[in-house]
């Protein structure tokens, strides 16, 4: 009888510690399979979260684009003009082109400058400007789309730490290698919503102007161009002087009359003067 309780006594210590383990093994894969479908749901439960109301004025996020284009006598005139404006408002040139054609020489500058000051740029560069053969200005609002953007980044980050805790619990390869992946295309979404926030944010901070100013040309007349010219002006001062003769044709008349006359009394005159000769 002694034996027996002893072994019981010897076996009782072993079970106890092998039945702990069991328990808590089996108490954490509880815990993680509770997690997964927590996270599994994370996504669904971010998006059906209602959004809490606003009750700070939002700023409004507007997006001004313009363009303009004007003739000018002097091209560095209106460039030193156009750059003394840059330097005033803290504004810096996106791009520059300059066009040789033909019939003109161009430069196209696009100018970004602080969308509060955008109205006073304009106002600056139109002085000295008679007229503008293009002006153009757009103004777009994308408050409501700035706002929606910056809820749908928020949720994707929250979706994206609900991954990084679940990838701790996951045990097994497959949950981690599960998790990884979703987790990798929150980090994409996060990424191309980040970039659309920096671009509006950009835009709305920054306005842009293109600025196009032109000197036309001297044209330059081939050979056989002032030929054709010359016809063309040989027989339009013919016309004229047909034009002319016409209007003056009762001068003509009187002048013919009058040498007519004359010529017959000089040589009324010459024959006289022959008679008298012979009769001497």
């Amino acid at each position: 009888m002694k034996k027996k309780t002893q072994v019981i006594d010897q076996l009782a210590l072993p079970l106890l510690i092998i039945f702990s383990f069991l328990l808590f093994a089996c108490h954490n894969g509880i815990d993680q399979q509770h997690a997964i479908g927590s996270v599994a749901t994370a996504e669904a439960i971010a998006l059906n979260e209602p959004e809490p109301i606003q009750t700070i004025p939002l700023e409004r996020r507007l997006i001004k684009e313009g363009t303009i284009s004007f003739e000018t006598n002097d091209l560095s005139e209106t460039a030193k003009l156009i750059g003394q404006a840059i330097k005033k408002y803290n504004a810096y040139i996106a791009s520059e082109t300059e066009n040789n054609y033909s019939e003109s020489l161009s430069r196209t500058i696009v100018v970004r400058v602080n969308a509060k000051q955008f109205d006073a740029f304009i106002g600056d560069v139109a002085k000295g400007v008679n007229h503008f053969e293009t002006k153009n200005i757009q103004v777009k609002d994308v408050t409501e789309e700035f706002v929606d953007i910056q809820a749908r980044l928020k949720t994707k980050k929250e979706l994206e730490q609900r991954y990084r805790t679940l990838l701790q619990l996951a045990a097994k390869v497959t949950e981690i290698l599960e998790i990884e992946k979703q987790l990798a295309e929150v980090r994409a979404e996060i990424e191309s919503v980040e970039g659309r926030l920096r671009y509006l944010a950009n835009q709305s901070t920054y306005s842009t102007l293109s600025i196009t100013y032109y000197k036309a040309a001297p044209k330059q007349i081939a050979f056989g161009q002032k030929f054709e010219q010359g016809l063309s002006n040989g027989w339009q001062n013919f016309v004229w002087f047909t034009v002319g003769l016409i209007n003056i044709w009762p001068f003509l008349l009187l002048i013919v009359i009058a040498m007519f006359f004359a010529r017959r009394w000089w040589r009324k005159r010459k024959t006289r003067q022959r008679m008298d000769a012979s009769t001497n």
